[in-house]
Formats: C-alpha cells, structure tokens, sequence
C-alpha cells in the first residue's frame, strides 16, 4: 500500500474534520426534517455537541507536562476520538439542560457521528502513524521521511488501523441507515451504535500504535474496560424484550 501523502499535515487533517463535522450537520438537518422535528431547540443541542466534542477531545487528553502556548496545544496537541464522544455528551446533556429540551436525541446524532468519523479518520489516514507491523509482507511502508514525522519504522509493513476504522463506520452507517426506525425505543440506536464503536475499538486498539500504559494495553482500551459493562446493560433493554418475545413465540 502507498505511504502517507500528507505524513504530518495538521492543514490536512484538520481539513478532513471539518468536513466530517459539516456532512454530520447537513444530515442531522435532513434526519431532523424527515421525523418531522421542527423543535428550534435541535439546533443549540447540535452545536453544543460539537462545541464540546471539539473540546473534549483536547482537555481530556491534555499533557499538562508539556509546556506549550494555549495556541499550539489547541492546534497540534493530544486529540482522542473517545475523548470527543464523552465531550460530545456533555455537551448535549449541557444543552437540554439550557434549553428545557427533553426529548431523546441520540437516533439524530447516532449515524451523524458514524459520518463525521468515516471523514475524520479518512484525515488520520492520510497523515498520521498507521499503525503497528503486521509481521508480514502486506501494510502501509512509509518512506524515511514520513517515518521520521510519525515515528514510525522504515520499510515494514504497519496495519492501516484507520482503514479499519473507516470501514467499521461505513457499516454502521449503513445498517443504521436500514434500521434507524426499527428499534423499540427513542435513543435505542446510539445505545447500540456506540457499544459497538466500543467494542470495536478495543479491539483495534492492539494494532494501532499507541503507547502501552500496562499489561499490554493502552490508555483507550482501559477506559474501555472501565465504560463496556455499562454499554452491555444499556443494550440488554434495547434487545432483552425481543430476545424474550423470540423464546416465548418458539415456547408456544
């Protein structure tokens, strides 16, 4: 696989979150107008939510041992995707709570994020550390120089994580897309959407590069370990009643 054209590129890569953030806008305005939602209070509960996602994903990740300007720690530091999610739901909650708003949001915001992040990670793609060696002869091979911006190693074949992760996000968009009004309950689909991103994420942590903070795992994955038992028990009330309509329709 090529390398990495834009091996460092903040521009780039903060060009490719822009327009995640504006696709996620645009089809958070056509989902909101097909529910036939004209509440003007959807749009403050939007903005916050990216307002806070945005900061989230920086405060929460934020290595006070650095000591840079307020200016390039926002432009070059730390930003962490799960970070924005947890900013992400502050944000909203922040938002209902000005605005009196009570209704659920999350099947709006649901296969907004899912394609906000097939464009952002489309930016990781293009200019960050793919990921570990796949011990093989197959990956993304960086030149020298891109090899030194990412630090990276030269000439081995690194797993293309963000590739996975774009891939994983096409799909839940598109069952999504099928399923967004099938789901027993308001809400039911962001349960279910971000268990999985969870889960998923997990698991493609073990190839994505990131420092190992103990017994092999990284920082992302223990605040997954720490949040998958409550996501479990979020999704047993969305499938639990189906599961038991299914074994009492089989009983009888």
């Amino acid at each position: 696989m090529i390398g990495l054209p834009f091996a460092g590129n903040g521009l780039v890569h903060a060009g490719f979150v822009g327009l995640g953030i504006l696709a996620a806008l645009l089809f958070y305005a056509y989902e909101k107008r097909r529910r036939g939602l004209s509440d003007p209070r959807l749009w403050p509960v939007a903005g916050f939510a990216v307002a806070f996602g945005a900061i989230g994903s920086r405060v929460l990740t934020w290595d006070i041992s650095r000591q840079v300007s307020l200016a390039d720690w926002w432009g070059n530091g730390d930003r962490s995707i799960l970070a924005g999610l947890v900013g992400a739901w502050f944000g909203v909650l922040l938002a209902k709570r000005l605005t009196g708003y009570r209704q659920p949001t999350g099947d709006l915001l649901a296969p907004a994020v899912a394609l906000a992040l097939i464009l952002g990670r489309t930016g990781c793609l293009l200019t960050e550390l793919p990921g570990t060696p796949t011990g093989g002869a197959w990956g993304v091979i960086l030149t020298p120089a891109q090899a030194a911006l990412t630090g990276a190693q030269v000439g081995v074949g690194l797993h293309p994580s963000f590739a996975y992760e774009i891939v994983f996000h096409v799909a839940a968009f598109a069952l999504m897309w099928r399923y967004r009004d099938r789901l027993p309950h308001p809400g039911d689909l962001f349960i279910c959407f971000v268990s999985a991103y969870a889960l998923f994420r997990f698991l493609v942590e073990f190839v994505r590069g990131n420092e190992v903070l103990w017994l092999g795992m990284s920082r992302p994955q223990w605040f997954l370990l720490a949040v998958l038992p409550l996501l479990v028990l979020r999704v047993r009330r969305v499938f639990g009643p189906l599961l038991r309509r299914e074994m009492e329709g089989t009983a009888a």
